[in-house]
């Protein structure tokens, strides 16, 4: 896969599609590879006439490790970075999780690099908001040593913040650990990124002035981030619409991508016909 130099580092990334169609950037989430989307949502998002850019942010997967730390921000600017470096004046942006705070701030910071914005099971960083529950919470902090230990958490976390409609095998929970863990296991560039969320603060101000098409896709059965967030990312956004998916937790498994595809290319088509 090809690298690009982006706001003074290197981002690992990959497209699918063709280059002449309307671009789509998808950010992943905390700690996560692009080599986790699912194929089947990079195909679907293709055959409905988009260009797919997807990459690892910075101290993930392949792309540069930052030996300090830095803001939501500055991987804000990467995914600008990244398009100047494919020559991509404007996008959609879409992230997950984390990726959806990028998101967020690409909207806020660079509007006219922006077609469409999506929030996927995402936050405005409001301290108020409720939190995932105590089990929940604890799971983020539990740590493993060596591979098979680290491997087996991470298939075991996909259970407990995945979707209960859209379950996964164990076989597919086990595979998908593995590969993103003899990719790159980067425990350091995981508390870099979680300590710039919580230098971000609340995002509630700079949602306010966002002014583009904005689609919230929260999975009603989330038990990282609650549903609440999404509601209330949306309420921030003026004229944001919100999609609560029944079902979904926090993943997009492969059953799942054609139902968000759908959403997403539906909204695409209703602000960009």
């Amino acid at each position: 896969m090809p690298r690009a130099l982006a706001n003074g580092i290197e981002l690992e990334y990959a497209t699918v599609g063709n280059a002449g169609d309307p671009a789509i950037v998808l950010i992943r989430g905390l700690g996560t590879q692009m080599i986790e989307w699912p194929a089947a949502m990079l195909e679907e998002l293709v055959s409905a006439g988009l260009f797919v850019v997807i990459f690892d942010n910075r101290d993930a997967g392949l792309s540069s490790k930052l030996g300090s730390d830095y803001e939501l921000a500055d991987m804000a600017a990467d995914v600008i970075g990244l398009l100047d470096a494919l020559r991509i004046d404007r996008a959609h942006v879409l992230g997950i999780s984390l990726g959806g705070m990028v998101a967020q701030l690409v909207g806020h910071g660079y509007p006219e690099r922006v077609r469409c914005l999506f929030s996927v099971m995402s936050s405005s960083g409001d301290p108020e908001l409720p939190l995932a529950a105590k089990q929940i919470r604890a799971r983020l902090l539990e740590t493993a040593s060596g591979r098979e230990a680290v491997i087996r958490r991470t298939a075991d976390n996909k259970v407990a913040f995945g979707s209960p409609d859209y379950p996964e095998s164990e076989a597919e929970r086990m595979a998908a650990a593995s590969a993103a863990y003899d990719r790159c296991y980067c425990p350091d560039g995981v508390a870099r990124q979680m300590q710039a969320v919580l230098n971000d603060g609340s995002r509630v101000a700079r949602l306010q002035q966002i002014v583009l098409p904005t689609l919230v896709i929260h999975g009603a059965d989330d038990p990282l981030i609650p549903c609440a967030a999404g509601e209330d990312t949306a309420r921030h956004i003026p004229a944001a619409e919100l999609q609560l998916v029944p079902g979904m937790g926090h993943n997009i498994p492969t059953a799942l991508a054609p139902e968000l595809v759908k959403l997403i290319v539906d909204f695409i088509a209703a602000h960009h016909p």
